[in-house]
């Protein structure tokens, strides 16, 4: 494992002028990677598709419906009871029904996005952004001062460090999935 410094670029054009310029530095090639990084969500990590088995945002999401359906059931039996001369016996049992189904819609507010802080605090970096990466292994602090300050120079967005394994042109152990350390 080895320290990683990574930029992000709009055009394929400009990774080919970050290449030159960190081999013009002394890096080697094969310690240089390259790669598009796709949307959140369209990594196809999972055999049906998609980053995760149930949408990050929605961790909570079975309890709040059940949360929200009862507590709707109860409201709506208690406002069809009141129908009960009109309605007859129906009245509660649709008020019920009519009750879950709202107040299990009204549960889904609380489903949170992307990024989005959890209820502890945690999650407070921004997920990763689509687009052209560059990465470059460094040895030692040096060598990680001069990528990020070439990086910067030719405008590279998001400037990021991480921990990984880049060889042969390959940054073999790279998670799209994962937060990025910004610089």
């Amino acid at each position: 494992m080895s320290t990683i410094i990574a930029g992000h670029f709009q055009l394929q054009d400009e990774i080919a002028d970050a290449r030159l310029a960190l081999l013009g530095a002394g890096f080697a090639a094969a310690r240089i990677s390259s790669f598009y990084v796709n949307p959140p969500g369209q990594h196809d990590v999972h055999e049906l598709g998609g980053d995760h088995d149930k949408s990050p945002g929605a961790k909570e999401s079975d309890e709040g419906v059940v949360k929200g359906g009862a507590t709707g059931a109860v409201a709506g039996a208690v406002v069809g009871s009141a129908t009960i001369p009109i309605a007859g016996p129906v009245g509660p049992v649709v008020g019920a029904l009519v009750g879950a189904h709202v107040g299990s819609l009204y549960s889904l507010h609380k489903m949170k996005e992307a990024g989005e802080p959890d209820e502890d605090g945690s999650n407070v970096r921004p997920p990763r952004k689509s687009g052209m990466l560059i990465a470059v292994a460094v040895d030692d602090a040096a060598q990680a001062d001069q990528a990020v300050a070439i990086l910067r120079r030719l405008n590279a967005h998001d400037i990021e460090r991480a921990e990984g394994s880049i060889s042969g042109g390959d940054w073999r152990d790279f998670d799209p999935n994962s937060l990025p350390l910004l610089l």
